[in-house]
């Protein structure tokens, strides 16, 4: 847009609210802070507009009804393609819409309405907000090819705790972050925190780059393709990583009851049907 239509568009907002959201000078422009609070709405009402408008076409499309799914703070996807697949199959007039964002946008875009239901390894989401164990998956050890550790079927933590960690970023990762953390605390021994990273894929890569060791859900480590990757249990106590069911405190929509229903009908069938992990997610190379 040029200089002048813009100004022009600016001065008309201004006008609209009463207020005055810029401060202009011969040498810059900075918003007041009447400008940076009317900014904070505007991701919002841009994103409630554009699910309008998905809604219609939904509609359109022979569509009844809507479930918008939130997925934040690293909540493993193992079990989501189960899940989906029967809600195609048992509810197929209601369309899904899922949302990758960070934890803090989950929860205030449920009070906002923005979201119905949405996944996260943290439960410590405040008032109004009900967080339900939504299943668990065992904690394994990713460990690169050819490392001493592999002497271990089940390695203890105290010798885990001998070598570098990379971890997963709190500010990204806040609920596998915590998780972890309790983990750790379990032996009295500082860890070497080497890196923290924002993603597994980075997280197994500096692993089989012999970086560091890592932490992460069996299924995850499973389905890595990352060459390098030997994935172990801890010994001694089993360790698991909690995926949370998050949504508001209030009484749930038809199509969201049912959906609920399904998630804890796919945990419970799981954990009726689950044996123990294979020690190895990944062959180990020979030398």
């Amino acid at each position: 847009m040029e200089q002048s239509p813009l100004s022009r568009a600016i001065k008309e907002l201004e006008e609209g609210l009463g207020v005055q959201l810029f401060v202009r000078t011969t040498r810059n422009t900075r918003m007041t802070r009447a400008g940076k609070l009317f900014l904070e709405h505007v991701p919002r009402v841009f994103t409630a507009l554009q699910q309008a408008r998905d809604s219609v076409k939904a509609a359109a499309n022979g569509f009844h009804g809507q479930l918008r799914i939130a997925l934040s703070d690293c909540a493993t996807p193992s079990r989501l393609s189960a899940l989906l697949a029967r809600c195609r199959e048992e509810d197929p007039e209601v369309e899904i819409r899922l949302f990758e964002v960070s934890l803090s946008h989950q929860v205030k875009g449920l009070h906002d309405d923005l979201y119905d239901i949405g996944f996260s390894l943290s439960h410590e989401v405040g008032d109004g907000i009900v967080a339900e164990p939504a299943w668990n998956e065992p904690l394994m050890v990713a460990v690169p090819a050819r490392h001493p550790l592999l002497s271990y079927k089940r390695i203890p933590l105290e010798e885990a705790l001998r070598y570098p960690l990379v971890l997963g970023d709190p500010e990204v990762c806040e609920g596998y972050a915590r998780q972890v953390d309790r983990l750790l605390r379990r032996v009295e021994q500082e860890p070497l925190i080497a890196e923290r990273v924002a993603s597994f894929e980075l997280m197994v890569a500096l692993v089989s780059a012999g970086f560091a060791l890592g932490f992460a859900a069996a299924p995850q480590l499973a389905a890595s393709r990352e060459p390098g990757v030997v994935a172990r249990p801890l010994a001694g106590r089993p360790a698991t990583l909690t995926t949370y069911m998050l949504r508001l405190d209030a009484e749930p929509s038809q199509a969201l009851a049912r959906f609920i229903e399904r998630v804890e009908a796919l945990e419970s069938s799981t954990a009726d049907s689950a044996s123990v992990p294979s020690l190895d997610c990944g062959e180990e190379p020979r030398p």
